[in-house]
């Protein structure tokens, strides 16, 4: 078996990286976090206005190349509370009313954080014959008081955001599982990317920007602004897609792809040609194993907001397969995370200073 290139010290932050509460709008929790992590690794680092961070390693090049992931989390915003001091709700991302019923939850309120619980009528009480599934109008929160001023004085008020507290697990040795898997998985693989070139004393002829943003779950907006703070040449970015492998899921609309059998490398018209073709050389060379997926439009990443930017941007997209995306028990596996940082740190030593990624001149 091969070495595993990931260590107690970067498990330990990715843990601690996952566990931390990072949702959308309100990430600076977690950028902090990366951030301290990353500062060992990297010359220099920034952030903008939104919050998006950002290490770079051998500034001051006129040649920049990004690698990117997102930070943000799916969440929930408190939208109206009742007299009888329930909470209903109003998603922040892609959050699904599904499996919100018996959750666990932290409302972000201004005294501080307070606990609550998704609650739902038992089986025995519900009228099967009339029963609706969970959805963005009946779900609602149960934070133990009696009426509508006990919920005020607790500092919950309209607007305050709400997260899952379901906490990181590395399931069977296989695994990583836990909330924000997407794409805190793809923060951490550019994290470790940035310690390997600083541990092996790497020299890049380009400066390289780690790129952490922000609001991917509402639109791309954070790496929408970034790039254009960085006008970067390359972009790299991370994020997860769909392992199409468990039940409920058609192969054969949604493409076969599987944990386990490598990253992802995603063809479509934001995927530059000439990077995918570097980055399938790579693997090639390298022996690194990959899965392919194509897509008729937009990858739905933030790669569409690198490409389409500042007069077009040479932009790829490697992935996770991600089981149970936009869920508490997300699961990316190790394997995947382990070959995605290889990839990805073994092509940045395939560009060159002022690579000519052009089709023609």
């Amino acid at each position: 078996m091969a070495k595993s290139i990931l260590n107690k010290a970067s498990l330990a932050f990715f843990e601690k990286y996952i566990n931390n509460f990072s949702p959308t709008g309100f990430e600076t929790p977690g950028q902090k976090l990366w951030l301290d992590y990353l500062f060992p690794y990297i010359d220099e680092y920034g952030t903008d206005n939104y919050g998006t961070a950002y290490g770079v390693i051998n500034p001051g090049k006129d040649y920049r190349v990004v690698i990117e992931a997102h930070a943000d989390e799916i969440s929930w915003f408190v939208h109206y509370i009742s007299e009888d001091g329930f909470i209903y709700v109003r998603k922040n991302g892609g959050s699904d009313p599904l499996i919100a019923p018996s959750k666990r939850v932290i409302i972000h309120g201004e005294k501080g954080p307070v606990r609550a619980v998704f609650g739902w009528p038992a089986i025995h009480i519900r009228n099967k014959a009339k029963d609706t599934a969970p959805s963005i109008t009946n779900i609602f929160l149960d934070c133990g008081c009696a009426n509508k001023e006990e919920v005020l004085k607790r500092g919950i008020h309209v607007g305050a955001v709400i997260t899952y507290d379901d906490q990181y697990e590395f399931l069977n040795d296989t695994y990583f599982m836990g909330r924000a898997m997407d794409n805190r998985a793809g923060g951490f693989a550019i994290s470790q990317v940035a310690r390997l070139l600083k541990e092996n004393k790497d020299k890049l002829p380009y400066s390289l920007y780690i790129v952490n943003s922000v609001q991917e779950e509402v639109g791309l907006r954070g790496a929408s602004m970034i790039t254009d703070t960085i006008q970067p040449d390359v972009a790299i970015v991370t994020d997860v897609g769909h392992d199409t492998s468990t039940p409920m899921i058609d192969s054969k609309v949604h493409g076969d792809l599987r944990g386990g059998r490598g990253p992802v490398v995603t063809y479509g018209p934001s995927v530059h040609n000439n990077l995918l073709k570097l980055i399938i050389e790579t693997a090639k060379k390298k022996k690194i194993p990959i899965q392919r997926e194509a897509i008729s439009r937009s990858t739905g990443t933030d790669t569409d907001a690198f490409a389409y930017s500042n007069g077009g941007v040479v932009s790829a997209l490697i992935s996770f397969p991600l089981k149970y995306m936009h869920t508490t028990v997300e699961m990316v596996h190790k394997d995947d995370l382990e070959n995605a940082i290889k990839l990805i740190y073994h092509s940045l030593q395939n560009i060159k200073a002022n690579h000519d990624f052009r089709y023609f001149t």
